[in-house]
């Protein structure tokens, strides 16, 4: 009862600010995803020695250190990384980034429609120019009494359970090394860096909103609850929002994009699921096997 007071004050409060027709807000955010299943899988590799181990590590973790910026009305938005200018020679990966990247999801704008349910996004994978049209994945979130401050609003937390996407590499998960049978010491052993991952079947999602700013709105694909959104992790990768600008003086562009051969989401996961499988078939995959983190280290 008194978080729904509480709610409704603030709700009450707010309207007004956010009654002005041209309204518009801005939201930083900085992601990082944790790469500890890829180190452990690495670790057992006898290819790569610990000077190598040491350099791949510190570019995939800048790698996957990210800052977004998400534009935001009363009825859509639309989510990009932020534009840094590349430092001279690179981060030294080349396309194994690009490649990786594209194994992680990653696109370019991300455009959602909340009022429509309905979102847009843009990929390369592969060479190839994809346009992802579909409706926006529904979360049963099951809202959480506890509080926290960020950044100077109170947020509440939220819980919700997803399928694991196929497509996502992120969704692996390390298995670890088998222990090793009498038996089956002279016998032939994978040695593909893809068979020391499994698929995990769900996710867990926990976001922290805040009913301070009653947009329907969050990071990515994330939505559906009675407020902005400002920190949501699936487990593998935290986004936290760092800075929050209502009512922006300059008004940013939020439409759609439109380049690429439009594809369902589902369409598109098939062919990433189909790429990874070929890839494996060859000895590779995303992170790649003896010989791609060898290429990602020099």
């Amino acid at each position: 009862m008194k978080y729904l007071r509480h709610f409704i004050a603030l709700s009450l409060v707010s309207a007004s600010a956010f009654a002005q027709k041209d309204f518009q807000g801005m939201a930083v955010y900085e992601s990082k995803t944790s790469t500890a299943d890829f180190n452990s899988a690495m670790g057992g590799n006898r290819e790569i020695t610990p000077e190598m181990r040491k350099m791949i590590e510190e570019r995939m973790k800048a790698m996957f250190e990210k800052t977004f910026i998400l534009n935001f009305d009363r009825s859509a938005s639309i989510y990009k990384e932020e534009e840094k200018l590349d430092t001279p020679g690179g981060d030294g990966m080349g396309g194994g980034r690009r490649m990786m990247m594209s194994f992680m999801g990653g696109g370019g704008t991300y455009y959602k429609n909340v009022k429509e349910k309905r979102y847009v996004v843009d990929k390369e994978f592969m060479g190839k120019e994809f346009l992802v049209k579909d409706s926006l994945p529904k979360l049963e979130w099951k809202l959480e009494g506890e509080t926290r401050q960020i950044g100077g609003y109170t947020c509440y937390k939220a819980t919700a359970v997803r399928p694991a996407s196929p497509a996502d590499f992120r969704n692996f998960r390390f298995k670890g090394k088998p222990e090793e049978k009498k038996e089956e010491k002279d016998e032939k052993k994978s040695t593909n860096f893809t068979d020391q991952f499994e698929m995990q079947k769900e996710i867990t999602i926990t976001a922290w909103y805040t009913p301070d700013i009653p947009i329907n709105q969050g990071p990515g694909d994330y939505w559906g609850l009675p407020g902005l959104i400002l920190e949501v992790s699936d487990g593998k990768t935290v986004i936290l929002c760092s800075k929050v600008v209502l009512n922006v003086k300059e008004k940013a562009d939020i439409k759609e994009p439109s380049s690429g051969k439009v594809v369902s989401q589902k369409e598109y996961d098939d062919i990433v699921v189909k790429k990874m499988e070929e890839m494996k078939e060859q000895g590779m995959g995303p992170g790649g096997n003896n010989r791609m983190q060898i290429r990602m280290g020099r």
